[in-house]
């Protein structure tokens, strides 16, 4: 019973923390965009795109080796030495890479500057990220909460600072590493479990065949711990080699709003996670089952719901979030929200895939989706300069991830076939109605009376379906 107790305190202040750090940087991220530049907000885009690409294949997906390692370890502090002294190793290889990617396609001095400054922060992310693993393998998760709602805050209050004083965007970046520097101090002074020691893992021996053997065995982790990030960013890249530096901005910002609204289905599905992996290990697959479809069905309706929504108040939401400079972002902004009808229930069944231990199915399904986006968009922006392009690119490949995913499980019995012919019918006949309607009515009076009768046909066929799930997890 302890343990379970930990393992929902542990997951409670990983979602709180996450929810937390997330207002505070949309925060930060929208007064940025308001106050800088088109040009310029576009350059420091593509410098920190460039850098947290780097930085999420950096830490070569290694927290999963280490948190089923130091369970088991004798000394849990020689462990935590090697594991902070392999990922500072990541760290400056990967801080090289990031500098020749920048040097290698971009020309102007301001982007290589800002890439050269951020690309500081790929170092310190590894061991934060090795420090943020120490606190979920020891149940320890509020110091990782504390630290870095901290640095969320500062972000926050540094971004409400270029509107008193005169900042420019290098120097913006400049404070920006420094204050990752202070968090990285911040983790590694207060930041561990009680009895794990930080300081002084630099002089723990660490033989390079050692490292060699754990990134053979856990490769297909740096894969899927990557894949999303590696999406997104790489369509930024593209776009800002095929596409005027406005178009960056556009898709960024675009970008930020979508993220927003994936946050409740990733934290719903993540919570559900450990039942649903409790039902499988037990082989109750009927009621795995059933918690899937009541799950999937609810992301459905959220997907629409979030959809209509932004296609009805897009131009008055968009300029009053980034300013009337962005007023035709929002139409970039509808495209990109036609993936929202397909990812919360993908991202569903990419944790069902997990939880059927299929991870390296679920790894070479989003390859096969990044690799499609980026031909989709190379081919598509030869013709057609525009955005538009992209986004609609990332709306085929994830309807293909989702097509591959639904194959699997209806050879595993968790699908029937006429499931996903409705899933797609319904989100089809919804939309196109909703289009059709959208001519004879007004924004608010159509997204109002279509949603009410939505959700009441919803509540009648699935409602108390929903009812049973939050009383299973209550019993867990």
């Amino acid at each position: 019973m302890k343990v379970k107790s930990q393992l929902y305190k542990n997951s409670f202040w990983g979602l709180a923390g996450s929810l937390l750090q997330n207002f505070f940087l949309s925060l930060f991220f929208i007064l940025l965009a308001r106050h800088y530049s088109i040009e310029d907000w576009s350059k420091y885009l593509i410098a920190t795109s460039v850098y947290q690409m780097v930085a999420a294949i950096s830490t070569m997906g290694l927290g999963q080796w280490f948190i089923r390692e130091v369970v088991n370890a004798d000394d849990k502090n020689i462990l935590v030495a090697k594991f902070l002294k392999m990922q500072t190793y990541f760290g400056f290889f990967f801080f090289a890479i990031n500098l020749i990617i920048v040097l290698a396609i971009y020309d102007d001095f301001t982007m290589r500057l800002l890439s050269f400054l951020f690309a500081f922060n790929v170092v310190f992310d590894n061991i934060i990220y090795s420090i943020k693993n120490i606190n979920i393998a020891q149940f320890a998760q509020k110091k990782t909460v504390a630290v870095l709602s901290i640095e969320a805050c500062a972000k926050f209050a540094l971004a409400c600072l270029v509107y008193v004083f005169p900042i420019s965007i290098v120097t913006l970046a400049i404070l920006l590493v420094l204050l990752r520097l202070v968090s990285l101090n911040l983790f590694l002074r207060i930041g561990a479990p009680a009895g794990i020691k930080l300081m002084g893992f630099w002089k723990v021996r660490l033989p390079l065949n050692n490292i060699v053997v754990i990134i053979k065995e856990y490769w297909p982790f740096a894969v899927i711990g990557s894949a999303y990030i590696v999406y997104w960013k790489i369509a930024t890249l593209i776009i800002s080699k095929k596409l005027p530096l406005e178009a960056v901005a556009d898709f960024e910002n675009s970008f930020k709003v979508f993220s927003l609204a994936q946050l409740l289905p990733v934290v719903i599905a993540s919570t559900a996670l450990p039942r649903m992996v409790s039902l499988f290990k037990e082989q109750k697959i009927d009621e795995l089952r059933k918690l899937y479809m009541n799950l999937f069905w609810f992301f459905c309706i959220y997907g629409i719901g979030t959809y209509t929504f932004m296609y009805s108040f897009g131009f008055q939401i968009i300029p009053f979030l980034f300013g009337e400079k962005y007023g035709e972002t929002a139409i970039y902004t509808q495209e990109i929200f036609l993936t929202m009808l397909i990812m919360p229930t993908t991202f569903l069944q990419a944790q069902l895939l997990i939880t059927m231990k299929l991870e390296k199915l679920d790894m070479w399904f989003n390859i096969k989706r990044l690799v499609l986006n980026v031909l989709i968009c190379l081919v598509g922006l030869y013709y057609v300069k525009s955005l538009s392009v992209v986004n609609y690119s990332i709306f085929i490949s994830f309807v293909v991830l989702h097509i591959s995913q639904d194959v699997t499980l209806t050879r595993k019995k968790l699908l029937r076939v006429s499931e996903t012919i409705k899933f797609f019918g319904i989100t089809a006949l919804l939309i196109l109605c909703y289009f059709w309607l959208s001519k004879f009515l007004n924004p608010v009076i159509l997204f109002c009376s279509f949603w009410i009768v939505i959700c009441t046909i919803y509540y009648f066929l699935y409602g108390k379906s929903m009812l049973d799930f939050r009383k299973d997890k209550t019993d867990i």
